[in-house]
């Protein structure tokens, strides 16, 4: 299994210099859509709800304090060919989005949100929010649209 930073690596790869946040968005999106089509986690680090959205912490320790992050430390080849169609498919949709957009978006689904229950808006949170939480609602999408 990839790990995160290897996740992270790809993305700036294919997306060049992105805002941090974005990047978790991605992050994310890429570990959600991942458990759905491939049923299994495409990395092994958890992702909590915070404030402004899902964030990987291990990923956040690393661009902590950096709006923009340019290159990242891992390697893209740990990923194998349905890791990387995965990603490649959530850039696709997702990556156009702005950092503001991917926040605002994940505050209206179901992991975030019931993985943060009753918390104020702008509360800390170190809540994880669970790959089966992620693999239930976006299979759900699924299951909506087809």
């Amino acid at each position: 299994m990839a790990s995160v930073h290897d996740v992270a690596t790809y993305i700036l790869q294919k997306t060049g210099p992105t805002s941090a946040m974005k990047l978790q968005k991605l992050v994310y999106y890429a570990q959600a859509w991942h458990l759905v089509w491939e049923e299994r986690p495409l990395f092994d680090a958890p992702i909590e709800a915070w404030a402004n959205g899902p964030v990987c912490r291990a990923i956040y320790a690393r661009h902590r304090g950096r709006f923009v992050v340019e290159e990242w430390d891992g390697n893209a080849e740990n990923l194998d060919e349905t890791d990387r169609t995965t990603i490649d498919a959530v850039l696709g949709f997702y990556g156009k989005r702005s950092a503001h957009e991917l926040s605002e978006l994940t505050h209206r689904e179901a992991p975030w949100r019931d993985a943060r229950a009753n918390l104020p808006t702008g509360a800390r949170s170190d809540v994880e929010i669970t790959p089966a939480a992620m693999h239930e609602f976006y299979d759900g999408l699924i299951t909506i649209s087809s």
